[in-house]
């Protein structure tokens, strides 16, 4: 019997063969964390232990709330600069023009490698599968022992196979697909699994489109969520590569798989995840004329290029009839949409354009919502409460049904608007 992706990964960090459900402990090639670096270095302390076992191995990006918009967000902040400074650890990007959302600013400053084991403070690490890592996010807690000791332990996930043929048709895109998925799979579907994307419509997708669809995998519960690094990737990563160590590996033909699901992307329609969960998913037809107050468009699931140029080919020569806040996901994406006249669409369309970082995905500011109104968003999570107030509401979208819904200030159907 043939291995999977997990299976071949972890069995390389652990040096030696391994199957589903065996517990293996490795060491990771990398350790990201974000603004949350301050408490985790707390814990650090607590350990007993001065230096971290390889300062180079640890790499922290501000993403969460920047500029700092609070004085808890900004002893959080100057705490993160004084450990990396302690620790003499090299990968810190700071507020500046060169940072951005940590899992678009990790993948291009090389960190994403394939067939690394790559752990995160952060739930939606598992983008970097995109890349053919083994990603995942971990506790505070959990990383704070990592720093320390260099080592984590995993149980080997079972693992998920989802088959993939056709193309996309005008108008539908990498969320619509993901979105789908989530509600058919549901949001403990694929509870500590591995999540492999396979077939002929993950090989004719972007790069980009395939972080939206692993950055999704935590939505149903997977440990990590994963593409094949082909060509694609290999040509991405080319001059990028911070370690050496990476090996492209993919599952074997013969592997063994606890499910499998098929989807023909031509079937796919526009959808929602309604509030308040990522897996109340419906097409657009029944949602279609729901209003709404705020349109958002960015996130670590849909804030790069291709992102921003669905969104303005809808808005070009036309008006936004909500408030629409446009977040680009690092300033590198943020500078070629400004180079290429993408910005220029966008707030000729009526959009605040916003610098790069999480901003209102998660609430902290930049967008936060008053009680009883209503967003469409890019972002991963519409949870009661997670972009402001409580009684507030989040629909999730693609970027190019967020920007049809923002001209008419109601949810639309971007196929219409095209």
């Amino acid at each position: 019997m043939g291995k999977t992706f997990a299976e071949k990964a972890l069995g390389k960090a652990a040096g030696h063969e391994v199957s589903a459900n065996e517990v293996v402990t490795v060491e990771p090639d990398f350790c990201m964390s974000h603004d949350n670096t301050g408490p985790i270095s707390r814990t650090f302390k607590k350990i007993g232990v001065k230096k971290v076992w390889k300062p180079e191995r640890l790499v922290v990006i501000l993403d969460h709330g920047v500029p700092a918009p609070s004085s808890d967000h900004a002893v959080n902040h100057k705490e993160a600069r004084e450990f990396m400074a302690e620790q003499g650890a090299p990968n810190f990007y700071d507020v500046s023009s060169d940072g951005g959302v940590c899992h678009q600013k990790f993948p291009e400053e090389g960190f994403a490698l394939p067939g690394l084991v790559v752990i995160g403070s952060d739930s939606h690490t598992c983008t970097y599968g995109a890349f053919g890592a083994f990603a995942t996010g971990i506790g505070r807690s959990e990383m704070a022992a990592a720093w320390a000791t260099g080592q984590i332990w995993f149980k080997v996930p079972e693992s998920m196979k989802i088959n993939v043929r056709g193309k996309f048709k005008k108008g539908v895109s990498p969320k619509d697909f993901i979105l789908k998925v989530m509600g058919d799979v549901k949001s403990d579907g694929a509870d500590y699994m591995s999540v492999e994307f396979h077939g002929s419509g993950i090989d004719e997708m972007s790069v980009a489109g395939r972080m939206t669809l692993c950055n999704l995998g935590i939505e149903m519960g997977a440990k990590n969520a994963v593409c094949k690094p082909d060509r694609k990737v290999l040509d991405y990563i080319k001059g990028r590569e911070k370690a050496s160590n990476w090996e492209p590996l993919w599952a074997d033909a013969d592997a063994a798989y606890t499910k499998e699901l098929n989807y023909d992307l031509g079937d796919i329609v526009p959808g929602i995840a309604k509030p308040h969960t990522v897996d109340n998913y419906a097409a657009i037809d029944e949602v279609k004329g729901t209003k709404i107050n705020q349109a958002f468009l960015g996130s670590c699931t849909n804030g790069r290029m291709e992102d921003l140029r669905e969104a303005a080919a809808i808005l070009k020569g036309k008006r936004a009839a909500v408030r629409t806040i446009v977040i680009p996901a690092s300033w590198n994406v943020y500078r070629e949409a400004m180079r290429d006249g993408t910005l220029d669409t966008l707030l000729d369309a009526g959009c605040i354009v916003c610098n790069s970082g999480c901003g209102p995905c998660l609430g902290a500011h930049m967008g936060t919502l008053a009680p009883g109104e209503a967003c469409v968003s890019t972002a991963n999570r519409n949870f009661k409460g997670r972009m402001g107030d409580k009684d507030s509401f989040i629909y999730l979208a693609s970027p190019y049904t967020v920007a049809a819904s923002a001209l008419k200030g109601e949810l639309s159907d971007p196929r219409e608007a095209l």
